[in-house]
């Protein structure tokens, strides 16, 4: 003898509760990785440093901010002038104090730097970050032939004028 066929109602009955459950077994999923997450999230901070290794301490940036440089750019065709104003970024306020021990120096360096470009060298902003560069470059060179490299990080222009 044949088994009995379903019903009509069964047939359908039967994908519709298996949606139901895939549904039910999905939302069981997010809320348990949420709730993990919030977990993580609400333990103290010191709960998450003793998982971090060799963690270093943080220090405020350091900035020493230099006087204004006005100087004649090199023609190309014309005369042209340069105002600028930058601020130096340095490892530690022990370089900041050596730094101002040595200003004459320093900006005898950048004078000598700013005077050999010309307005066009510097006008766009590839130039601009060259010259970042070549500032960099120019104020980590030692102050005697024993002494160590300066420790600058970055220069910021913050103010910029050619005429």
């Amino acid at each position: 003898m044949a088994a009995d066929p379903k019903p009509d109602g069964a047939e359908a009955a039967a994908p519709a509760s298996k949606k139901k459950l895939i549904i039910i077994i999905a939302a069981v999923v997010l809320l348990a990785g949420g709730g993990g997450a919030g977990w993580f999230l609400m333990q103290p901070k010191d709960a998450h440093k003793k998982e971090v290794k060799h963690e270093e301490p943080v220090h405020a940036p350091v900035f020493l901010a230099l006087d204004t440089f006005t100087v004649n750019l090199q023609p190309d065709p014309d005369e042209k002038f340069l105002q600028l104003e930058i601020s130096l970024q340095l490892a530690s306020p022990e370089q900041a104090e050596l730094i101002k021990t040595q200003m004459p120096a320093v900006k005898n360096r950048l004078l000598m730097l700013l005077t050999s470009k010309m307005a066009s060298e510097i006008s766009t902003t590839e130039g601009k970050q060259k010259l970042s560069d070549e500032i960099v470059a120019e104020v980590k060179k030692p102050f005697s032939k024993e002494a160590k490299p300066q420790e600058v990080t970055g220069v910021f222009f913050t103010s910029f004028v050619i005429q």
